[in-house]
């Protein structure tokens, strides 16, 4: 799966679980800055609802294999 961050460069999320929790934990309100392996998301309100997004697709499509 494949978000783009701040600079508009296409970045892999290679476990989509891990991703959201470190979200929801470490950034889970206001407004911050999340790098990872150079990319550079700000994370507020609008980047939570669609990490929740993705999450909720991805596990969608779990279920239904």
């Amino acid at each position: 799966m494949y978000i783009f961050d701040d600079n508009g460069k296409k970045f892999k999320i290679k476990n989509l679980t891990n991703f959201k929790t470190h979200i929801d934990v470490f950034h889970n309100n206001g407004e911050s800055i999340h790098e990872e392996n150079g990319f550079y998301f700000t994370v507020n309100d609008d980047f939570r609802k669609k990490i929740n997004i993705l999450f909720n697709k991805y596990e969608d499509s779990c279920k239904n294999k």
